[in-house]
């Protein structure tokens, strides 16, 4: 393996007689949202494009955003919001793909009581817990739908006992993801909810997001470009074919939930990835980074804000 060294930063990206490697970080464990990357690994869109990509599952974002900092990994997988976070206080990273500009973050209720709008918000009862991405917004999104934040009695406990609060019976109301979390409380209500859209409703903040180190982005380009081109055909191809995208990721989650399940997942994610006219999937406007560093600047105290350009490049998604 080759490795390339520049003063303190140390690059994993290696090469072998027939293909370089490159080594992705998720922020989490398996779930259908990281298929597309499975199916391109499992299939031959990487290795085409002369790439060996390694996968790992993660333990959080902060976690996956230090593995690339101290050059244990080339690329984390994280929610776009907290890696905006992470560079406002210093981190040496940029996005370089963002493929939900648009969290698919959804509001759960019972039918029995019902929140479908924001109106409906009032007088309920929501679960909410640090860093958790729907209720940490709230007041923005109260204040953007013109409704009394006051009259939602937001109930703060541990993250692992959210939904098992919610299911049952509680708290009225619980955030989820649409891309994963839904599939499987559906399954396991055996019953649809009553689901609140917050993008729907103006609260659009960041998702699943592509980081790398700053100085990486110059140095590793030829690769990472590939990378990205080849990704950007992985996601094409599990729209276009969600059976083979839930296969590839079954092979390294046997133990996963359902096909049926897996396979709502990845139809799901594939809904959240917005294609732009005439740019690459994973391209990143300025004014969506800008948006979301107000909307961070009104619930963070944040020093000396940093210019758009700081916290996300588009050079790795170009040829």
């Amino acid at each position: 393996m080759a490795v390339l060294s520049t003063g303190s930063a140390v690059i994993l990206l290696s090469q072998s007689a027939f293909a370089e490697t490159v080594n992705l970080r998720f922020s989490w464990k398996l779930k259908g949202e990281y298929a597309f990357f499975y199916l391109g690994q499992k299939s031959s869109i990487y290795r085409d494009a002369g790439i060996d990509v390694n996968l790992g599952e993660g333990a959080g974002a902060q976690s996956a955003l230090a593995a690339v900092v101290q050059g244990r990994e080339d690329l984390a997988v994280v929610p776009g919001i907290f890696a905006l976070t992470a560079i406002q206080k210093g981190m040496p990273v940029k996005i370089v793909a963002l493929y939900q500009p648009a969290a698919p973050v959804v509001l759960l209720s019972h039918q029995a009581s019902p929140v479908v709008k924001p109106a409906d918000l009032e007088g309920k009862s929501i679960a909410s817990s640090v860093g958790e991405t729907s209720t940490a917004y709230l007041d923005v999104f109260c204040s953007r739908n013109r409704i009394d934040c006051s009259k939602i009695n937001k109930i703060n406990m541990d993250s692992q006992v959210r939904i098992s609060q919610f299911m049952q019976g509680k708290v009225d109301v619980v955030g989820v993801y649409r891309t994963s979390d839904l599939p499987l409380l559906r399954e396991k209500a055996g019953s649809n909810f009553a689901v609140l859209d917050l993008p729907e409703f103006g609260l659009a903040v960041p998702g699943l997001a592509v980081v790398a180190r700053v100085d990486a982005v110059e140095k590793n380009a030829s690769i990472l470009r590939r990378f990205f081109v080849a990704t950007g055909k992985a996601i094409e191809m599990a729209r276009s074919e969600p059976d083979a995208a839930t296969a590839a990721l079954k092979t390294v989650w046997p133990a996963g939930p359902s096909d049926a399940i897996v396979r709502e997942q990845v139809e799901a994610t594939s809904r959240s990835i917005p294609a732009t006219a005439g740019k690459p999937l994973g391209w990143i406007d300025d004014a969506t980074i800008s948006d979301a560093l107000r909307l961070i600047g009104k619930v963070e105290q944040v020093d000396a804000p940093r210019p758009p350009s700081t916290f996300f490049t588009n050079e790795l998604l170009t040829r």
